[in-house]
């Protein structure tokens, strides 16, 4: 894409100073003019009574795609610490590469994140492109996309994965409009076509009534965000070797205009669902918010966390942080306690997956004993308690 201003139309009228979101647009001798910073959002465009300025777009075709080699994950990090997601999409990145018989890499943004290249190479990674500088440190939504962008433009990865977490969410469709290409959101499954090596993207539709296979055929990267505990982590190998690429730190003119200054942790921030070992889950059997007590209690015995349904986060009886479904936190625990859980698909879908499912719950019917492995018909508020006890009295409480 690039921007043209036609002198004869300008009228420097300043409409489009006003507009340009990032300030790179003046007037000089009479005539407007783009500096550097511009990302082509067409905010210019749009205002311009004369028609003086247009966006040119580039148009590609399917025999252009053949040019786009190779498997990118974007190795997400808070505090210099690898997310456990970005292992896992190396894991199933791992898969594709295979089958495309192409590279797997990651790019990694931070601050002295040298270590952490290092560790996606461990789990599978070929090579590691490294971009440090202080203004990565911690996330900035403009910033990290326009830097993964002008890497992908100049590499031309295939397919581009990211997780589906908080700075997934926001960084992917920045990203996708930027690279002009599409983007499926929460996939539960990925795989090759063989016919023509697109990427099959799969992800739960309608509520999850149904799942769509959805394929971007014409553009390039092929882009997906997966959510975390989807896909498994590929095994760690401690020899493992592979190449690291440092690249530039950010240019001065895609600082953007703004500054993160300090980032305040909210408590919630210390409840991680997604790398806990074992879960005990409440949901509208538990009736008001303090019964939520007893499964803290149960949990820290167990060394776990507390999880919530849909219902009872809803119910304003415990925080978003603890919502485990498909409007929550994907979870893959090693132990998975339901109580007074119904067991709706939206709920099903975000835990189905666990190694272990013990499910409390009065109704025999319940569409959770389905999915468990050990149900336990009974008033949760008279089994839970008994649990305690044992476990007590076992750890010689």
């Amino acid at each position: 894409m690039s921007i043209s201003i036609d002198q004869e139309k300008c009228t420097a009228c300043e409409s489009c100073v006003e507009a340009c979101p990032f300030g790179v647009i003046e007037i000089v001798d009479g005539t407007a003019v783009v500096g550097d910073g511009c990302n082509l959002c067409g905010a210019c465009e749009d205002v311009c009574a004369f028609e003086a300025i247009t966006i040119f777009h580039k148009t590609r075709t399917n025999q252009g795609t053949e040019a786009y080699r190779g498997i990118w994950v974007v190795g997400e990090q808070r505090d210099g610490q690898v997310a456990g997601v970005s292992f896992e999409l190396l894991g199933e990145g791992r898969k594709l590469a295979e089958k495309l018989n192409e590279e797997l890499c990651a790019v990694v943004l931070g601050r002295d994140m040298e270590s952490a290249a290092q560790e996606m190479i461990r789990y599978g990674a070929d090579r590691v492109y490294l971009m440090n500088h202080a203004d990565l440190l911690h996330y900035h939504e403009d910033i990290y996309a326009r830097s993964i962008a002008g890497l992908v433009r100049e590499q031309q990865p295939s397919i581009l994965l990211l997780g589906a977490t908080a700075i997934g969410r926001s960084l992917a469709p920045r990203l996708a409009t930027m690279l002009e290409t599409g983007l499926t959101a929460d996939c539960t499954g990925l795989d090759i076509r063989a016919e023509d090596r697109a990427l099959l993207q799969t992800r739960p539709a309608f509520g999850g009534n149904i799942m769509a296979t959805i394929v971007c055929a014409d553009r390039r990267p092929q882009m997906a965000t997966v959510r975390p505990k989807v896909m498994k982590r590929a095994p760690r190998e401690e020899g493992r070797r592979g190449e690291i690429i440092p690249v530039d730190g950010v240019p001065g003119d895609q600082r953007g205009l703004i500054r993160v200054l300090e980032v305040v942790k909210d408590v919630d921030d210390r409840i991680n669902l997604s790398e806990a070992d074992v879960i005990v889950t409440g949901g509208r059997g538990l009736r008001e918010s303090k019964n939520f007590d007893l499964l803290r209690e149960l949990a820290e015995l167990l060394n776990g966390a507390v999880g919530a349904t849909r219902g009872a986060v809803d119910s304003g009886w415990i925080g978003y942080a603890h919502q485990v479904g498909q409007t929550g936190r994907t979870v893959c625990p090693k132990l998975y306690i339901a109580c007074g859980v119904s067991g709706a698909v939206q709920h099903l879908v975000g835990m189905q997956s666990s190694d272990v499912i013990v499910a409390i719950n009065k109704d025999p019917e319940a569409p959770i004993f389905r999915v468990a492995d050990y149900g336990i018909v009974g008033d949760l508020f008279q089994v839970v308690p008994e649990m305690i006890g044992q476990i007590k009295r076992e750890l010689g409480q």
